[in-house]
């Protein structure tokens, strides 16, 4: 499961004290400023964009680059003499900054109670990101735009298909993303790992099709309320176009997904004989509860707090989660999760203030989780669908992966194929590597923009050499 890029940047963010000095104007402010803030011992580029209107106000917007995160809609603007307030109500944040001369603006940044101090300076660098593997045209195979249809809510997704060189028929790979809305190549921190992976297996003999998420890129069809059986029926439609295809081989069709996909994998396998082969690539093997539950304490621990803090946030997940897999109807969950944590808020005698910055911190992880497809990654076992999986599985997870652990998921998953009888599965955990198969330090997420590497050559290998053996590619 990936991070949801607005939700990290809701982790962090602004506030900040100066003195005055002349009244500044808008246009004084007018144009990007950039400064870091300093996350977990990782710094956090963030750049403010300002663009005064014809109406006397400014219209500002957020860009976070090691998050890959661009235009973020700030609210209201204000100056005071030489006092600049930025309201950034969506990220649950605000700005508050000295302007010390026409080129520095010293503040804080208030982000959900946590402040981080936060100098501004004039104009924005261009952001270069070092991506060593990242292919190049002209390419050694053919690379076609192609359309399909899910024929289930009647729609076209659209996608990329490589096809190697000379006639076919060719095994065949569908791509399947993780979760949120992803485009074909599954652009994540400026890394695109499945252009990575394509061009590898492309390279290998193997023809690929990569597809931009429903509702994303140049897909239709609506991403909103959609759960992980709906992208199954986007994955299948996938399957069915590559059927029809003369280069492709009918009987060597498998399925390759990553994090979210390596839970819609075994669901479309599981109904559809046509598959010939599963890579499940940081898969899941247990109730997506678990897997979140994990994740929450991994990664904060990482960042170094306190175990009183993650006892404290786990116990307020996990009952938010308990909530959701009971109360299908959204209206009535977001009534009663309010209630039942203002009256937690009320047992601690807080502070007004401190009330509600903890209940605005709330309300923004109410928000985020209330919805389909949340519910039913929490309360989904995907062991069902890996037992009625017939055709061989390749399951791979680093072992530094803080999103789906390797040691609850990779046995779990070897577990179900067994007990429906499948022994054709290998499952390898690979040391070093984090979420997204990147040779890391930690594996924390805060990493991922930082590392060079798109997806481990280690990787790439194990998986191109499994396929060919596994369907006879030469």
């Amino acid at each position: 499961m990936k991070i949801n890029r607005t939700a990290l940047i809701a982790t962090f963010l602004l506030i900040s004290v100066g003195a005055a000095t002349a009244q500044k104007s808008f246009k004084d402010i007018e144009g990007a400023w950039s400064g870091s803030i300093s996350e977990s011992g990782n710094a956090l580029r963030l750049v403010f964009n300002f663009t005064p209107t014809e109406a006397d106000t400014v219209k500002a917007t957020l860009d976070s680059p090691d998050q890959g995160a661009i235009g973020i809609p700030l609210g209201r603007v204000t100056l005071a003499d030489d006092t600049l307030i930025v309201d950034a109500s969506m990220l649950k944040g605000q700005y508050k900054g000295a302007i010390a001369n026409d080129t520095t603006i010293t503040g804080v940044w208030t982000q959900l109670g946590k402040k981080y101090p936060l100098e501004l300076k004039r104009g924005a660098r261009p952001i270069i990101y070092n991506r060593p593997q990242e292919p190049v045209p002209p390419y050694p195979y053919k690379e076609e735009e192609v359309t399909f249809r899910n024929k289930i809510e009647n729609f076209d997704l659209a996608g990329t298909l490589t096809l190697p060189e000379g006639n076919g028929p060719f095994a065949a790979v569908v791509m399947i993303t993780g979760s949120g809305p992803e485009d074909r190549n599954e652009t994540v921190f400026n890394h695109k790992p499945f252009l990575v992976i394509a061009d590898y297996l492309t390279r290998n003999g193997i023809a690929v099709l990569r597809y931009d998420d429903r509702g994303c890129g140049k897909s239709k069809g609506n991403y909103a309320n959609a759960t992980s059986l709906s992208f199954a029926d986007d994955a299948a439609a996938a399957v069915a176009y590559l059927l029809g295809r003369p280069e492709i081989n009918p009987e060597k069709i498998g399925l390759a997904g990553h994090s979210e996909g390596g839970l819609i994998a075994p669901i479309v396998a599981s109904k559809n004989k046509n598959i010939a082969f599963i890579v499940s690539l940081a898969g899941t093997g247990v109730r997506g509860y678990d897997i979140i539950i994990k994740q929450t304490r991994d990664i904060l621990a990482a960042s170094g707090v306190t175990e009183k803090e993650i006892e404290e946030t786990v116990a307020t997940n996990g009952k938010l989660f308990e909530m959701i897999m009971a109360e299908p109807d959204q209206r009535k969950l977001a009534k009663d999760a309010m209630e039942w944590y203002g009256k937690e808020l009320d047992k601690k005698g807080l502070t007004p203030e401190a009330r509600k910055e903890q209940m605005a911190s709330f309300i923004q992880g109410l928000v985020s989780a209330n919805n389909p497809w949340m519910r039913y990654f929490l309360i989904t076992d995907p062991a069902p669908f890996w037992s009625e999986v017939k055709c061989p599985v390749l399951a791979l997870n680093g072992e530094k992966d803080m999103q789906v652990n390797y040691e609850v998921n990779l046995p779990a998953i070897k577990a179900a194929l067994k007990k429906g009888g499948n022994k054709k599965v290998t499952t390898v955990s690979l040391p070093m590597l984090n979420h997204l198969f990147q040779h890391c330090t930690t594996g924390a997420p805060a990493e991922y923009v930082t590392i060079e590497e798109t997806f481990s050559p280690e990787a790439l290998e194990i998986i191109a050499k499994w396929i060919k053996k596994t369907v006879r590619v030469k």
